[in-house]
């Protein structure tokens, strides 16, 4: 069996088996890709030959190339995943990378904003400008509602629920959950789409799409990060930001604000509650409030 055979088995299970976004498939492609380049210049041109040994010398050298410890975890997931398709193939009768064994990856938390700094943000988009509203309507929904970047640029208008204050959003691995579309947020989207939208020449790829750029397109990950941090720049905040920076200080605020932290793992589409305890980087006097005040013999 050749790599180019095997990852083509590998995309299609992970598309239809395992349901997996377009981003993260592509990722681990990549891993393997690299794991194939690595094999092949020791002469192995099968990855049914490849053993333990040789994933672990090459978990080494990408280890050696001084990839940050999330990078590492990251291609010892996707080198994992695909024998594991190979095992349930029957191309291979053992695991080489059972025992991998990855970085360990410090609790290291993203920055966050405080309100005034989002406020200043929004505040200072220029809504003279023909995108300006649509702009801001975009920080005004990353910040309400915590998206991803991929959810916000592939949000629909028919998912869109005015009356009931939800939007359906598609996340990772193509699950599905409803997020609360605050009073703001949904003013603004209302407006971009009776005053600014509806005025383009709209594509036929974005004739459900929400936000859309001038002509008549879906906006792109990149659009969305321009113009995230040109708001931090018009704003004069120093701080390296992105979308996802919005996201975190929309989970932060809820947390300080008192919100359940399951809530806040629902409305962010987290598997595990872990994930949502490190975005929300919770200090030791919310735990200790949370045990004096709900454990009996606190």
């Amino acid at each position: 069996m050749h790599w180019q055979r095997a990852i083509q088995g590998f995309r299609s299970y992970l598309q239809l088996e395992r349901s997996l976004s377009a981003n993260t498939i592509e990722a681990y492609l990549r891993d393997v890709r690299q794991l194939e380049q690595f094999c092949e210049g020791i002469g192995q041109a099968s990855p049914v030959e490849v053993g333990s040994e040789t994933l672990k010398l090459f978990v080494q050298q990408i280890a050696d190339l001084g990839l940050s410890a999330n990078t590492q975890s990251r291609m010892v997931s996707g080198v994992r995943t695909f024998y594991k398709y190979l095992l349930l193939e029957d191309r291979i009768e053992n695991n080489p990378s059972a025992l991998l064994e990855t970085p360990k990856i410090g609790r290291k938390l993203p920055d966050t904003l405080s309100r005034e700094e989002i406020i200043a943000m929004i505040e200072r988009v220029d809504l003279s400008k023909p995108e300006g509203e649509r702009n801001r309507t975009i920080l005004e929904t990353l910040y309400g509602s915590g998206l991803r970047v991929s959810e916000l640029v592939n949000l629909k208008i028919s998912n869109i629920y005015f009356n009931d204050g939800f939007m359906r959003i598609l996340g990772k691995g193509s699950k599905e959950r409803l997020v609360p579309l605050g009073g703001i947020a949904s003013k603004r989207i209302s407006n971009y789409l009776k005053t600014v939208r509806i005025h383009l020449d709209i594509k036929k790829a974005g004739e459900d799409i929400v936000f859309l750029n001038r002509r008549g397109a879906p906006l792109s990950r990149v659009m969305i990060f321009n113009i995230v941090r040109q708001a931090a720049i018009d704003a004069g905040i120093k701080k390296s930001i992105s979308p996802h920076t919005l996201r975190h200080s929309f989970a932060t605020h809820l947390v300080e604000g008192g919100a359940d932290l399951r809530a806040v793992q629902d409305m962010l589409g987290h598997e595990s509650i872990t994930t949502t305890e490190i975005y929300t980087h919770l200090d030791r006097d919310y735990l200790r409030s949370n045990i004096v005040q709900f454990h009996p013999r606190a």
